[in-house]
C-alpha cells in the first residue's frame, strides 16, 4: 500500500472512532460491558478482515495496515483490545491452517458471521512459560478430548471461535521442550458444559476470564497443521500479536501526546500557558521523541512480516518499546493535567490505566530482554 492510501486508510478509521467519543468508553468501562456497537461497525467495515485474503472475502491487506487501524483506533481515545485478537490469530490460522479449514472459517470470520476474538494459551501455573502448560488434549479416534485451564483469556464470551493450544504429548515424553504441543480451533457454539467460563475482575475493562475445560471434544479436522508442532505454529500468531499491540501502544502514547499538547497550550497558570515552561515542555517531547522512536521499530517489524523474513526480534523489541514509551506519556499526561488527570471526564485516567497493561502482557517486557540477552547478544541462558 501506497503511503497516500495508507493515509486515507488512517482519515477513514479515524471518521468512524469520531463515532464513539469519550463518554461511550466511559460509560463501557464504568459498566464492565463490551463494546458491541463499535466491534460490530469496525466488522461491517471490514477493517477486522483486512488480513484476511479477497479469495475468502477480506481486503487482503497486510500487517502494515492492520497495525496503522489499531493505532488509529486507540489514538482516538477508543480501545482496541475489544477487537484485536481477530487480527492477531490470523497468523495461525492463515500461515498454517488448510485450504479445508480456510474455506471452512475465513469467509464468515470476514462477513462477521463468527467471531474469533479468543487466543487460549497463558495458565495460571505456567504463566509466559508456554511449554510448561499442561492442558492436554488425548486423542480420541477423529476427535481429542481437552481437559485442563487457562487463565486470562480475554473475549471468550463474545467469541464463537477460539484458538487453542494444548499438549498432546506429555511433557516427560518429548525431547525438546517446544514439541508436543498442538494448535485447535474450537468452536465455543458447541462445546455445552465442557467449557466454563468464569471472569476475572480486573484494573480495566478488558473482558478477561478463567476457561475450564472439562472433556471438551474437539474434531481432529479442527487441529492446526501437524500434531506436536503447534509451538511453531502459535509463534505466527504470537510476533503478529506482539506488532499490533505495539501498534496499540504507540496509539496511546500518541493519544497522551495529542491530549498533552492541546492541555499544555490552554491551560494558564501564573498568566501563562504551562507549556511554555520546561518542566511541563520538556516531558512531552521527550515522550514524543521515544514514540517516534518505537514507532520505526514497529515499522521495520511490519515490514519483515509483510516480506514473510524473521521477524521475532524486532517484533518483540517493538513491543517493548512501544508499550514504554505509552506508559511514559501515561505520565507524562497524568503530571500536565495535574488533579485534572484524574478526573473521569477527561479520558486520561482511564487511558493510564490501559497503557500499564501491555508492560505485562502479552509478554512481559523483562522475557523481551531474556530473549534479546541470549539470542541476539548471545549471552547464557538465564533460566
Amino acid at each position: 500500500m501506497s503511503d497516500e492510501l495508507e493515509a486515507e486508510l488512517r482519515e477513514q478509521v479515524r471518521k468512524l472512532c469520531k463515532r464513539y467519543p469519550e463518554d461511550y468508553w466511559q460509560e463501557h468501562d464504568r459498566a464492565r460491558t463490551y463494546p458491541e456497537e463499535f466491534v460490530n461497525e469496525l466488522t461491517d467495515a471490514g477493517y477486522l478482515a483486512c488480513l484476511i485474503p479477497e479469495t475468502y472475502g477480506g481486503s487482503g491487506l497486510g500487517m502494515r495496515e492492520a497495525a496503522a487501524i489499531l493505532e488509529e483506533i486507540n489514538r482516538s481515545g477508543g480501545s482496541a483490545a475489544g477487537c484485536h485478537a481477530q487480527m492477531y490469530t490470523m497468523g495461525t490460522l492463515l500461515r498454517h491452517g488448510s485450504d479445508e479449514q480456510k474455506e471452512r472459517w475465513l469467509p464468515q470470520i470476514a462477513s462477521g458471521a463468527l467471531r474469533l476474538q479468543a487466543f487460549a494459551v497463558t495458565e495460571p501455573d505456567a504463566g509466559s512459560d508456554t511449554t510448561s502448560i499442561s492442558t492436554f488434549a488425548e486423542r480420541d479416534g477423529d476427535r481429542y478430548i481437552v481437559t485442563g485451564k487457562k487463565t486470562f483469556i480475554s473475549r471468550v464470551q463474545q467469541s464463537d471461535l477460539m484458538v487453542l493450544l494444548a499438549r498432546t504429548t506429555p511433557r516427560e515424553k518429548v525431547t525438546k521442550r517446544t514439541a508436543g504441543l498442538s494448535v485447535f480451533v474450537v468452536d465455543l457454539r458447541d462445546a455445552g458444559d465442557a467449557v466454563r467460563v468464569q471472569s476475572v475482575e480486573t484494573m480495566i475493562n478488558h473482558e478477561t476470564n478463567e476457561v475450564f475445560f472439562d472433556g471438551l471434544e474437539v474434531p481432529a479436522e479442527n487441529r492446526i497443521g501437524e500434531e506436536g508442532e503447534g509451538f511453531a505454529y502459535i509463534l505466527s500468531g504470537m510476533n503478529a500479536e506482539r506488532i499490533l499491540l505495539a501498534s496499540e501502544s504507540i496509539g496511546d502514547a500518541l493519544f497522551f501526546i495529542d491530549r498533552c499538547q492541546i492541555y499544555a497550550n490552554e491551560r494558564i497558570v501564573f498568566d501563562r500557558p504551562i507549556g511554555q515552561n520546561q518542566g511541563v515542555q520538556f516531558p512531552i517531547a521527550e515522550a514524543y521523541i521515544r514514540t517516534k522512536a518505537a514507532t520505526a521499530m514497529r515499522d521495520q517489524a511490519v515490514a519483515l512480516y509483510d516480506g514473510g523474513e524473521p521477524c521475532g526480534p524486532a517484533a518483540n523489541m517493538c513491543k517493548l518499546l512501544a508499550s514504554e514509551a505509552a506508559w511514559e506519556a501515561a505520565n507524562v499526561a497524568m503530571d500536565t493535567f495535574g488533579g485534572y488527570g484524574m478526573a473521569v471526564e477527561f479520558g486520561v485516567e482511564r487511558k493510564f490505566r490501559e497503557a500499564r497493561l501491555y508492560l505485562v502482557a502479552p509478554v512481559a517486557n523483562n522475557l523481551i530482554l531474556s530473549y534479546v540477552g541470549q539470542h541476539l547478544l548471545d549471552l547464557p541462558r538465564s533460566f
